[in-house]
């Protein structure tokens, strides 16, 4: 008996402690907006309203703070907002001493100031084969864990980068994509995209575009090329692409003078072999032309020779 009438008395002190410290399942306040995404140095106004009686309520805030009163609105209101941390909490206070609030979820956000994409450490044409760091900086941009980075090659997307830095004001980031040059990629658009992405519809983006430059060696298709030209004029055709461009020498015992240029054509060309060279600063590539003044069935003969000779070569 005793034991119950304790237990009872234990309820009793716990319900109106309960009551005397005004704990509640939920706050009675209602904000509009219920939360808050504002630029930097922009204006924003919030109301706070309750439904309940109380014994007054407010905003604490570092800035446009809104003392206690007694109506059932109040409005935290800011013209020019600059503080970066800041933490409006709206109160209320019940008429037995105790207090319920709601903090305010804002987030304060400047547009990027400037951004730039260079070559890290170089500068003039890439190299075919050699690697190379392509680098994206952005400069006073916040928040930076909104801030996506975004690398495009052409219209493909090929690396994006995202920030964990929990930083509320403003900093200068950076980017960067490894690449290996190649002669497919002279003259290819590399395109840095910095996205403050915000959970409202506006989502502010700046991009800078890099054209990569590629220098590389010449480099012919083929190594061999047989002319069958039954006393027709004919065209040894050496061009081949290379950056910069290449220059051209030919040899034979049948040419009496230099030439650099590209092609030869000619109907007094004698029969024989014409070796061309392409060369520039990476490099050089050689072709060998056989030109046969006999019918078909000797170009296909000598043809099928050479290849075979080229097979027997590879197997020793």
């Amino acid at each position: 008996m005793l034991q119950n009438l304790f237990g009872l008395l234990y309820l009793s002190a716990v319900l109106q402690f309960v009551s005397l410290t005004g704990a509640h399942n939920e706050c009675p306040i209602q904000l509009n907006p219920q939360s808050v995404i504002v630029k930097y140095n922009s204006s924003v106004s919030v109301n706070c309203s309750t439904n309940v009686p109380h014994g007054g309520m407010g905003w604490e805030a570092t800035e446009g703070s809104v003392p206690m009163t007694n109506d059932s609105l109040i409005t935290w209101n800011i013209q020019h907002l600059r503080q970066w941390d800041i933490e409006p909490i709206c109160y209320i206070n019940y008429n037995n001493g105790s207090q319920c609030e709601s903090r305010l979820p804002i987030t304060i956000y400047k547009t990027i100031d400037n951004m730039s994409i260079s070559t890290v450490d170089h500068t003039g044409p890439m190299i075919e084969g050699k690697q190379y760091k392509l680098q994206c900086d952005i400069q006073n941009v916040a928040p930076v864990n909104n801030l996506t980075v975004k690398w495009f090659k052409g219209r493909s997307l090929v690396n994006f980068t995202t920030f964990n830095d929990k930083t509320k004001t403003p900093v200068n980031e950076s980017a960067t994509l490894l690449i290996t040059a190649n002669r497919t990629d002279d003259g290819v658009q590399y395109r840095c995209e910095a996205e403050l992405e915000l959970e409202t519809e506006e989502s502010v983006m700046m991009a800078k575009l890099l054209y990569s430059h590629v220098n590389y060696k010449p480099k012919h298709s083929s190594s061999l090329e047989i002319i069958s030209t039954n006393g027709k004029e004919v065209s040894l055709n050496c061009t081949v692409v290379a950056n910069p461009a290449p220059t051209y020498t030919w040899h034979s015992k049948h040419l009496q003078e230099k030439i650099t240029s590209s092609v030869l054509t000619s109907s007094t060309l004698t029969p024989g072999n014409y070796t061309c060279t392409a060369t520039n600063f990476l490099g050089e590539s050689s072709k060998v032309f056989i030109k046969s003044s006999g019918s078909q069935t000797t170009f296909w003969a000598i043809h099928i020779s050479f290849q075979l000779l080229v097979a027997l070569w590879n197997v020793i």
